[in-house]
């Protein structure tokens, strides 16, 4: 537990930091996308607002959320994951 919080103090911890990526790597492809408000990108592909912007902010987000905003995206699954995510 204290080795927990110590790497929350510290920001060496690698699931947030994952997360964070993810939610890095959907905002990027929005806005790359031309979709520059995400609540109107979450409207037109009936995404809740709430979940796309805890996903791009780096919340953890459900696999089968995940993938229906990557088709959302306009990408295939292995090209979402393909770069970004180091």
């Amino acid at each position: 537990m204290i080795s927990n919080q110590l790497n929350k103090i510290e920001g060496i911890d690698p699931e947030a930091d994952a997360l964070r990526k993810l939610g890095n790597r959907i905002k990027t492809l929005r806005i790359k996308a031309g979709h520059h408000h995400y609540e109107k990108f979450a409207y037109q592909h009936n995404i809740g607002r709430i979940l796309l912007r805890r996903a791009e902010l780096g919340g953890n987000v459900n696999y089968k959320n995940l993938l229906k905003i990557i088709k959302a995206l306009g990408v295939t699954p292995s090209a979402f994951f393909s770069e970004g995510l180091d």
